[in-house]
C-alpha cells in the first residue's frame, strides 16, 4: 500500500560496535536505574493504616447540619436541588406540625431529601447555592457498594447526628 504522500522513507541502519553487540552496558544501565528507584523513599500510602492529609477544599460526602439548637437547618427551598447540574438533588417539601418546633428550624421542612451518589458530580454548587447553609459537602469519602439503590442517599445518611449541648459542655467540665 501506498502512502498518500507518495514519499519513500528511507532508514539507515549503523553497524553496531563490539560494547553495542554484547548488550552488558546496556543491562549494566538498567541495573542501576532499577538500583537508584530501590532505595527512594515508598511515595505509596498503607491506606487503612495511614490516612493521607486533605487538602482545604477536598469535598467529601454531603451532610445536612443542624443549628445550635439541634433543628434542621433545611428549609425545602430547592435551591440547592435547582443549582445541580447532574440533578443529583430531589426533595420534597411538607408544613411543620404544632409538636415539631424542636426538630425543624422553620414552618417548612425537607421530609424527603435524597442524593444520588451515582450522579452527583462533587461540584459543591449546592453549597454554594444553600442560603441557609443547610449543606456541606465535608464527610468522608463515598463507600463503595455493590447495589444501586445503596448510593441513593436519604436523610437517614445525609443529617448529621443530633449533639445535645447539655451533656457536651457538662463532659468538657469535667
Amino acid at each position: 500500500m501506498q502512502s498518500l504522500s507518495n514519499r519513500k522513507k528511507v532508514l539507515e541502519q549503523k553497524p553496531m560496535n563490539f560494547w553495542e553487540r554484547i548488550y552488558l552496558p546496556a543491562i549494566a544501565k538498567g541495573l542501576s536505574i532499577t538500583l537508584k528507584h530501590f532505595f527512594r523513599k515508598i511515595p505509596t500510602i498503607k491506606y487503612p493504616e495511614q490516612i493521607r492529609p486533605y487538602s482545604k477544599n477536598f469535598r467529601g460526602q454531603h451532610s445536612l447540619k443542624r443549628d445550635e439548637e439541634g433543628r434542621e437547618r433545611c428549609t425545602a427551598c430547592g435551591l440547592c436541588a435547582l443549582s445541580c447540574p447532574a440533578e443529583a438533588i430531589t426533595m420534597t417539601a411538607a408544613e411543620r406540625q404544632k409538636d415539631e418546633e424542636h426538630l425543624y428550624r422553620e414552618e417548612k421542612y425537607a421530609s424527603v431529601y435524597e442524593i444520588n451518589m451515582l450522579r452527583c458530580i462533587f461540584c459543591g454548587l449546592c453549597e454554594e447555592a444553600c442560603p441557609k447553609e443547610a449543606i456541606y459537602l465535608d464527610g468522608p469519602h463515598v463507600t463503595a457498594d455493590y447495589l444501586r439503590k445503596d448510593f441513593i442517599y436519604g436523610k437517614d445518611k445525609l443529617v448529621e447526628p443530633k449533639i445535645d449541648l447539655i451533656q457536651l459542655t457538662q463532659q468538657k467540665s469535667l
